[in-house]
């Protein structure tokens, strides 16, 4: 008789109970918790009742608060109706079960008599249908882990790896499994592919039955201590997400850490993240912080186990709450914090690596904008070619506000870098906005203004469809000659703005990827108890278009690595759409449609002779091969085979770059992965030459000097009437 099987015949499914609402008290479970690090067997006969969660009186009001505000300030007009309920109803279900893991249809069928219900109870502060669901869940969560530590008790040498199953990765677009014994196939699937995946790294079978207990014993003592606040905010967030995804509730406690729980830059790691399923995720990082000159942690990472340097047992933080999280990876300056994470290109759940990080303070120094150069030879000439990068649009405003005349901002770093370079003589410039994230709005609106005359740089309209304008007010012209921004797909924000009036005003070329398409602003409103983060209004180009949701288009792209399907507006829920308003009148400095074509054919043309590009495209293959696999297989066989191949794949392309920089190869993948930890591990290791990106974009400037001799001496600009474009 199979694993599942033998469970299933003591196991059944228990109906919705009736009576939690009237009890405050869900059913008691036959388990017993160990606390995480304890490795015997679990004694299911004495674990306490799991006990309901209840809303307050002051969750209700905040309740009343968040729907009245949503209604009457966000920019987006929705109304609270049969609709809005069913669509609340489904994302707060993907938010507390989006794998389809935990819930069956049966309990589906039982909870789907909510459905409608929710929007007028909404309305009024009735908060008990939520709680409700979000305890029914909690116990379905609590029955898996205690049938997943039963498979692990009976000894995971007793799995079958001989079969010709599969596993589906990414279920959050799956049915639901009819019931219990449908589930528990699906989990003894999970159990032996997580199995699978150790036993094929090397661990033995002591270690992954550890490992594997103290991960499901944590998720169970996480999901025993559920508070009030949890429910709410899990609810609270699933109808406030049906305006926009930055929209949010911040409980009292996340309000008070509210910097620190968006970017852990304070003696922390320099990462800003969110809640993501059970999951906590690697949004973005901090430029100049930890994690970003240490290499290895990438947005889109899901952090599975964080270990203190102190301590040998990593805590599993599966099912945290975000700011548990937080509160665990800050600690002091110099320490050593340790993360286990699911890799953004990971071919599912069960690949993890361990990141080594030292903690810091990010110094405003390190997310300083910086300069170099690039010398190009071409055609018996020599172009030398100024490279400004930008981290992030900052300013040091407290600085500012005590009157230091020496304060540092982007705007007056690049202004100096830039007199700098045109004393070495340098003919075009290239500003690097890739990975950056944004900052301070005032900051790009000023540093348009070094590359334009007086005008306007974007216009912000709120929900009263009310357009406010700013503009550049200074005349004069810090650099007049020919401009190459670079962007890509984490470049966002303030970056949209920057490059969008530089594409508008015919001031330069973009090149890379599509940005983010993050165009909204969000202001932070107190309530009773916590805040709301609400959209009140979104950004527009000069030339009307918005820059939400659609981001800045490059006139020139390069391919990148980041999965847009994944990262990016366009890849949220609800996000706010691209539109456009009447443009304004803003002047044109130069047309570049009489080069732009054959710019594009020279690029390409270098992209194919390139061997870093074309190794690019072959990475991005690749990774686009690894995104596209909907299942994998759980016969130890067919996984040896699979696994193998995405080894040599790996080692291939590394040696192909380190050939291509005339450095040896390597043997074995293991090679390869000691030296990449070696090389994040050395902060003060770092690499000097330009990337190929970067001397593309002087390549590109170097085209358009040939193309157009009028772009090394551009004529100061000639208004024009404003159109949509």
């Amino acid at each position: 008789m199979m694993i599942a099987e033998r469970f299933n015949a003591r196991t059944r499914a228990t109906s919705l109970p009736g009576s939690l609402r009237r009890t405050g008290r869900a059913l008691v479970l036959g388990l017993a918790l160990l606390p995480v690090g304890l490795h015997a067997a679990i004694d299911r006969e004495t674990l306490p009742a799991y006990e309901a969660v209840a809303p307050t009186v002051d969750q209700a009001r905040a309740n009343i608060l968040i729907a009245r505000q949503l209604q009457f300030t966000h920019f987006r007009d929705r109304a609270i109706d049969d609709s809005l309920s069913s669509d609340v109803f489904d994302a707060y279900l993907d938010y507390l079960d989006g794998q389809r893991i935990y819930l069956t249809q049966q309990d589906i069928n039982s909870l789907d008599q909510a459905r409608f219900r929710l929007g007028s109870a909404l309305k009024t502060g009735q908060l008990q249908p939520g709680f409700d669901i979000y305890n029914i869940v909690q116990q379905r969560i609590i029955e898996r882990l205690n049938f997943a530590l039963s498979v692990i008790d009976q000894g995971i040498d007793k799995l079958d790896f001989s079969t010709s199953e599969q596993i589906l990765l990414d279920r959050s677009e799956a049915g639901w499994e009819s019931d219990t014994a449908a589930l528990n196939k699906l989990w003894v699937k999970r159990i032996k592919n997580a199995v699978l995946a150790q036993r094929l790294n090397g661990t033995d079978d002591e270690a992954i039955t550890d490992t594997l207990r103290r991960r499901y014993e944590g998720q169970l003592k996480r999901a025993t201590q559920v508070r009030s606040e949890d429910a709410f905010q899990a609810y609270m967030n699933a109808f406030t997400g049906m305006w926009d995804p930055h929209t949010s509730y911040f409980s009292p406690r996340t309000s008070e850490n509210f910097n620190i729980n968006m970017s852990l830059s304070l003696e922390g790691i320099g990462a800003v993240l969110q809640s993501d399923n059970e999951y906590t995720k690697v949004v973005r990082l901090v430029p100049g912080g930890p994690a970003s000159k240490q290499g290895q942690l990438q947005p889109a990472d899901r952090i599975v186990s964080v270990t203190q340097e102190d301590e040998k047992k990593p805590v599993n933080v599966i099912g945290w709450r975000l700011d548990e999280v937080v509160d665990l990876i800050r600690g002091p300056r110099e320490s050593v914090v340790t993360l286990e994470v699911i890799p953004a290109n990971a071919t599912d759940e069960t690949v993890t690596r361990t990141i080594a990080i030292k903690r810091d303070k990010v110094k405003l120094e390190e997310q300083s904008a910086s300069s170099d150069t690039i010398n190009l030879e071409r055609k018996g000439r020599e172009y030398r070619i100024g490279v400004i990068q930008i981290p992030t649009f900052y300013a040091d405003f407290k600085a500012m506000q005590q009157g230091d005349p020496n304060y540092k901002s982007t705007t007056r770093d690049v202004r100096r870098l830039i007199e700098g370079l045109e004393k070495e003589g340098v003919e075009g410039l290239v500003i690097d906005l890739r990975n950056n994230g944004g900052g301070a709005l005032h900051e790009a609106n000023d540093l348009v203004g070094l590359f334009i005359d007086e005008g306007p740089t974007v216009q912000i309209r709120n929900s009263s469809n009310d357009v406010q304008v700013l503009t550049d007010q200074d005349p004069s012209v810090v650099y007049d000659g020919p401009l190459v921004v670079l962007v890509n797909r984490m470049s966002a924000s303030a970056s949209e703005i920057f490059a969008g009036a530089i594409q508008d005003y015919g001031r330069g070329l973009v090149v890379g990827s599509q940005t983010f398409g993050k165009g909204t602003v969000q202001a932070v409103r107190p309530l009773n108890h916590g805040q709301l983060k609400i959209t009140q209004s979104k950004f527009y180009r000069v030339s009307g278009g918005s820059t939400q949701h659609k981001g800045v288009v490059p006139d020139i792209e390069i391919p990148s690595r980041i999965d847009k399907t994944r990262i990016g507006e366009d890849a949220l829920d609800h996000a706010l759409p691209w539109d456009r308003i009447e443009a304004v009148l803003h002047d044109r400095y130069f047309d570049f449609s009489g080069i732009i074509d054959e710019l594009r054919r020279r690029h390409d043309e270098r992209f194919n002779e390139n061997p870093e590009f074309r190794l690019l495209q072959q990475e991005i293959d690749f990774l686009n091969e690894q995104r596209e696999m909907n299942y994998v297989s759980l016969n130890i066989d067919e996984r040896k085979e699979y696994q193998s191949r995405i080894e040599r794949t790996r080692l291939t392309i590394a040696n192909a770059r380190r050939e291509i920089r005339g450095e040896a190869p390597f043997e074995t993948l293991k090679q390869l992965e000691d030296w990449e930890d070696t090389q994040a591990a050395d902060l003060d290791n770092t690499d000097e030459e330009l990337d190929f990106v970067v001397r593309e974009g002087g390549h590109i400037m170097a085209d358009m000097l040939e193309l157009d001799q009028r772009m090394a001496s551009i004529e100061m600009p000639r208004p024009i009437t404003a159109q949509a474009q």
